[in-house]
């Protein structure tokens, strides 16, 4: 038997899960996993279901759907499940991100194909290099950005990258590039926003006593850290810890948080409405 994963989003009216069901039986498919949600701000109806059938046949599956589900003109999704999702993750110095993606995903807890790692630094290169995994540097100045930029899109094409990770990358992503990869662009963020913004954020929390330090994932828009969000966590502190400590602290919560978004992506459980997010969990 073979796996599909299917997503749907649309206008909700009635009769959409009808003729959803209708099209997986008329392919001799058996749903394994549903979920639904309308969103009762903007009336869209977001679904995930999973089943399995025997046929292999992607073209046929979807040729189904879209029969069936004409007259709601949804966005759809149609994946054979052991056709993983491709990321491309970029990074700059700090590595414990990389690290986490590139560990869990050795260890089969990551549902994807990793493409390449792509830096502004040379930092990470051994770490890429120790599980076989191709690095390019893409320096970046203000000067070289569009070229740099233009660098990234043309990877992204020829590795057939279905979205780009964005592992403690240090660079500001221009409004163009985030617009060409729209939905397809995954920061992680500490959860100090708006207040504590800037590369020494753990010290500016520390200095104002903070009880709570997190981390957000998010997706990447031109509004600067204020994209829609897939996964955060939050660790309560005390008033002892120092700057370093909130620092260590912190990449823990980070790394967890991105690679919790990262599988999420992955595997299909992410619906964008607007400026928020559907999470299907498992």
């Amino acid at each position: 038997m073979n796996n599909f994963v299917v997503t749907l989003r649309c206008n909700d009216v009635p009769g959409i899960v009808r003729a959803t069901s209708a099209a997986i039986v008329t392919v001799g498919g058996n749903i394994l996993e549903n979920d639904q949600f309308t969103d009762p701000v903007t009336n869209q109806f977001c679904m995930r279901t999973r089943f399995e059938t025997e046929t292999d046949d992607v073209a046929l599956v979807r040729s189904t759907l879209d029969a069936e589900l004409a007259p709601f003109t949804p966005t759809l999704g149609v994946r054979l499940e052991n056709v993983r999702r491709r990321a491309l993750i970029m990074v700059s110095n700090y590595d414990h991100c990389l690290a986490e993606l590139l560990y869990r995903h050795e260890q089969g807890d990551l549902p994807l194909d990793i493409t390449s790692v792509v830096s502004n630094h040379p930092d990470c290169a051994p770490l890429a290099a120790r599980y076989g995994v191709p690095f390019f540097e893409i320096p970046v100045t203000k000067e070289t950005k569009p070229q740099a930029e233009d660098a990234l899109r043309e990877l992204v094409a020829t590795q057939h990258v279905d979205f780009v990770v964005l592992a403690r990358y240090m660079q500001v992503i221009s409004a163009g590039l985030c617009r060409d990869l729209s939905g397809r662009i995954i920061n992680i963020h500490h959860s100090f926003l708006p207040g504590f913004k800037g590369a020494r954020a753990y010290h500016q929390a520390y200095e104002r006593g903070v009880k709570l330090i997190g981390a957000t994932a998010h997706f990447v828009t031109s509004d600067l850290d204020e994209g829609p969000i897939i996964e955060q966590d939050v660790l309560r502190v005390s008033h002892a810890r120092q700057p370093a400590e909130l620092a260590s602290l912190g990449r823990d919560v980070e790394r967890s948080v991105l690679a919790r978004a990262v599988k999420l992506v992955a595997e299909d459980r992410v619906a964008l409405v607007g400026h928020r997010t559907v999470i299907f969990s498992q």
